[in-house]
C-alpha cells in the first residue's frame, strides 16, 4: 500500500493482496452482524453486501469529505467471479428437470417470462425519466432475477461496454429487490390462500428432501486436499475452455459474450456429459463449498469498491424503475403465476417464493415459503420446485436474456 497527492486529495493505493484481505475480512464482519442484528436476519441479506456496502460508505464518506480516497486493486475480482458460475453450471442437471415434471417447467417458464418482462420495464423507464437504457437493464433482471452476483458480474461488463456507474445501480437494485422481496411474498400468498381458502394437498407425492438428495449432498462428506485439487481443476479447466468460447462466439458474432457466461455453460455441459459417463466423481458438497466461498470474496469485493457518488443523478430514475418491477412482479405471481401454476396451495406458495428470488434471492424465497407454510400448512412440492429453480436452472434462461438485452442497448 503506498499514499500519492492526486488532484489535491490524499489516495490510498491499496495493492491486490491487500484487497483481497480487506475484502475477507469485511465477509465476516457481514457475517457477525448478521448474527448480532435482527433485520439483516429476517430479509436474509447477505453478508458480502453488508460487510462491503459499509466500507463503500465509508469510503464515500472520506472522500466527499476531502480526507482522503481509497483506490483498490482488484485483480482477484474477476477470477472468483467465474469460479462462482462455473459452480452453478455443475449444478444444472437434466435430472433436476425429471423430479420436478410439468410444474417445474412451467415454473422455469414463468421465471423467463418474468425475466424478459423486467428487463422491457427496467428499459421503457429508463427513457421515460431520461436516463441510458442500459442503466435500466442493470435495474431489471440483473439486479432483480440476477440479485447481487449477477449484477456486480454484468455491471462490471456493461462498464467495460462504456456505461460508467453501472455497477453501483445494478447493486443499488439488487438491496432494494432483495428487502422488497422478502416483504411482499408473504402478503401474496396470504391474499391467495385467503381469498380461495386454499388447504394443504393431503397427497402429496413429492419428497420434500429430493433437492438436497440431487443438487448436492449435505450428509458428512469428508473433504481431503486430492477432492479439493480434482474439483478445483474441473472449476479451473471450464473457465479455461469457457473463456475461449466466449472469446470465439464474439469475434464471430459481433455479439459481446462475457467469459464467466461461457464458463457457465461449458460446466452444465460437462455436468450433463459426466452424469452419463462418469469422468470424475463429482462432490455437489465441495462444489457448493467452493461456490459460496468465491461468492462471497467476489461480492465482497465488487461492494467495497462500489463508487456511491456515481448514484447522483439516476437516485430518482431508479427509485422509479425499481418500484415499477415490485409492481409488476405483485401482479404478475398473483394474476399469471398463481393460475399457471394450478390456482392451489402448492401454487401460492409458490408464488411467495418466486417474489423472493424474483426480486432477490432464493434465500428470500425459502423464507417467504416457510414463513407461510409455518402457518397454513406443508407444501412439499413448492420446497423442491422454487429452490431447484431459483438456485440454479433461472440462469439458463436469464443469463442469456440479460446478454441479448445488453447487446441490444450498448
Amino acid at each position: 500500500m503506498k499514499t500519492e497527492l492526486a488532484e489535491g486529495l490524499l489516495t490510498l493505493k491499496v495493492d491486490m493482496v491487500a484487497t483481497l484481505a480487506t475484502a475477507i475480512l469485511l465477509l465476516l464482519l457481514g457475517y457477525w452482524l448478521i448474527k448480532k442484528v435482527t433485520f439483516f436476519r429476517k430479509f436474509c441479506i447477505p453478508a458480502p453486501v453488508i460487510g462491503g456496502l459499509l466500507f463503500s460508505i465509508l469510503a464515500l464518506v472520506l472522500k466527499q469529505s476531502g480526507i482522503i480516497t481509497i483506490s483498490m486493486d482488484t485483480t482477484f475480482q474477476s477470477p472468483f467471479m467465474i469460479a462462482f458460475f462455473t459452480t452453478i453450471g455443475l449444478g444444472a442437471s437434466l435430472k433436476l428437470l425429471k423430479k420436478g415434471g410439468k410444474w417445474l417447467i412451467i415454473y422455469w417458464l414463468l421465471c423467463g417470462v418474468l425475466a424478459i418482462s423486467q428487463n422491457v420495464i427496467g428499459v421503457v423507464f429508463a427513457k421515460i425519466t431520461g436516463i441510458h437504457p442500459m442503466f435500466g437493464i442493470m435495474a431489471g433482471s440483473v439486479a432483480m432475477e440476477g440479485g447481487h452476483g449477477a449484477a456486480a458480474a454484468f455491471g462490471k461488463t456493461a462498464e467495460a461496454m462504456g456505461i460508467a456507474g453501472s455497477t453501483t445501480v445494478a447493486i443499488a437494485a439488487a438491496t432494494f429487490g432483495l428487502i422488497s422481496g422478502g416483504l411482499i411474498g408473504g402478503p401474496i400468498a396470504k391474499h391467495l390462500i385467503d381469498k380461495y381458502k386454499l388447504k394443504p394437498s393431503t397427497s402429496d407425492k413429492y419428497d420434500v428432501k429430493s433437492f438436497e438428495n440431487i443438487v448436492s449432498d449435505t450428509g458428512n462428506t469428508k473433504i481431503t486436499t486430492n477432492m479439493v485439487m480434482i474439483h478445483m481443476a474441473i472449476i479451473t479447466v471450464c473457465m479455461t475452455i469457457g473463456s475461449i468460447a466466449s472469446g470465439w462466439f464474439s469475434t464471430f458474432t459481433g455479439l459481446s459474450l462475457p467469459g464467466y457466461v461461457g464458463a457457465m455453460f461449458v460446466a452444465v455441459v460437462f455436468r450433463n456429459i459426466n452424469d452419463k459417463l462418469h469422468i470424475a466423481n463429482l462432490d455437489y458438497y465441495t462444489i457448493d463449498l467452493m461456490g459460496n466461498v468465491s461468492l462471497g470474496i467476489f461480492l465482497s469485493m465488487a461492494l467495497m469498491t462500489l463508487k456511491l457518488w456515481e448514484l447522483v443523478g439516476l437516485a430518482g430514475p431508479l427509485l422509479i424503475i425499481v418500484s415499477a418491477q415490485v409492481v409488476f412482479i405483485i401482479l404478475y405471481t398473483i394474476f399469471v403465476v398463481f393460475k399457471f401454476l394450478g390456482k392451489d396451495f402448492d401454487a401460492a406458495i409458490m408464488a411467495a417464493g418466486m417474489a423472493g428470488h424474483g426480486l432477490g434471492a432464493t434465500p428470500n424465497a425459502i423464507a417467504n415459503m416457510g414463513a407461510v407454510t409455518e402457518k397454513y400448512g406443508p407444501s412439499a412440492k413448492a420446497f423442491l420446485i422454487v429452490p431447484l429453480v431459483g438456485a440454479f436452472l433461472i440462469d439458463l434462461i436469464g443469463i442469456p436474456t440479460i446478454v441479448f438485452f445488453m447487446n441490444l442497448f450498448k
